[in-house]
């Protein structure tokens, strides 16, 4: 007894008649007959009466039946789990990000692909680069977003978002009417600044140092998004991802591009040499499609990657 002719005996009992079974399974009537020879002998069972060419179903047939039934309804159940496994995995997706996506960025994304795929359960955790990273090299995570310093032995890294630095200002502050800030006019001014072991930081102290200029360091932050906040509450101005400046514009804060111009680049990570899932790609595709920045965002096009 064998699982095929197990599936040609239920198409037998669920069609009545030996041509239909065979032409819902895309055979011959021959090996339908065949097969129920071969299923009869190896259970031992007078499975139908063979009349006028015809199969009849016995008493013993319609028990066996029975049985036959329940496996089916298992297989369907394997058949409908293999499909949802592969388009959704587990039907929960563990993602994380730096911060300076996750007030702006990712929760847009979410709710769009939530609004398609409400079935899916999305774990979401903001964390430091370096932890996404390992997370996601774990297979811990199914996605990460991450600076672009990061190291990355041991995913799949690819570009996501590039952002042109802008200088946030107070709404009353004397360089509002500049269409771009150059370093050497936040030469005294009060000033925010990223922590030193930020890149961007890193960057942004070489400008000042070539220019012989000294702002007034007054407080340093990890967070662009921080630094957004405490401009404005009117503690000075500071260099920003500009997309963590849009929760505040409107309000007591302006930005503008800063000259020369630096980039917060940010790379997406999947775990190496796994292809993402169906539904891991369409929440990419909802990341990708919310990452993009305005002309009022940032007073100029910032192109992404």
């Amino acid at each position: 007894m064998n699982l095929r002719q197990i599936e040609i005996f239920h198409a037998v009992m669920t069609n009545s008649t030996a041509s239909r079974a065979a032409e819902v399974l895309r055979i011959s009537q021959p090996v339908v007959s065949k097969a129920i020879q071969e299923l009869e002998h190896s259970t031992g069972l007078a499975l139908f009466h063979r009349t006028n060419g015809r199969l009849l179903a016995t008493s013993e047939a319609r028990l066996f039946f029975r049985e036959v039934e329940q496996s089916f309804t298992g297989l369907t159940h394997l058949r409908s789990a293999a499909a949802r496994i592969g388009g959704f995995g587990s039907g929960e997706i563990r993602f994380a990000s730096l911060s300076e996506l996750s007030t702006n960025v990712v929760p847009k994304a979410l709710y769009a692909f939530q609004k398609r795929h409400p079935e899916v359960t999305i774990t979401f955790q903001t964390q430091r680069s370096t932890l996404v990273k390992d997370l996601v090299a774990s297979g811990q995570l199914d996605v990460g977003v991450v600076a672009d310093e990061t190291e990355l032995a041991g995913v799949d890294a690819r570009p996501f978002t590039n952002y042109r630095a802008v200088v946030a200002l107070p709404a009353d502050h004397r360089l509002r009417e500049r269409a771009v800030v150059l370093a050497k006019d936040l030469h005294g001014e009060p000033f925010v600044a990223l922590s030193p072991e930020d890149t961007i930081r890193r960057q942004v102290d070489a400008i000042f140092e070539t220019g012989a200029i000294k702002p007034k360091i007054v407080l340093e932050t990890q967070h662009s998004t921080t630094i957004c906040a405490l401009v404005n509450a009117g503690l000075g101005c500071g260099v920003v991802n500009p997309i963590t400046a849009e929760p505040y514009l409107g309000r007591n804060l302006i930005v503008r591009p800063f000259e020369p111009a630096i980039y917060f680049r940010t790379l997406l990570l999947l775990p190496a040499n796994r292809q993402p899932l169906k539904i891991v790609t369409n929440l990419i595709s909802d990341l990708k499609n919310h990452a993009s920045l305005d002309d009022a965002t940032t007073h100029q096009t910032v192109p992404l990657l």
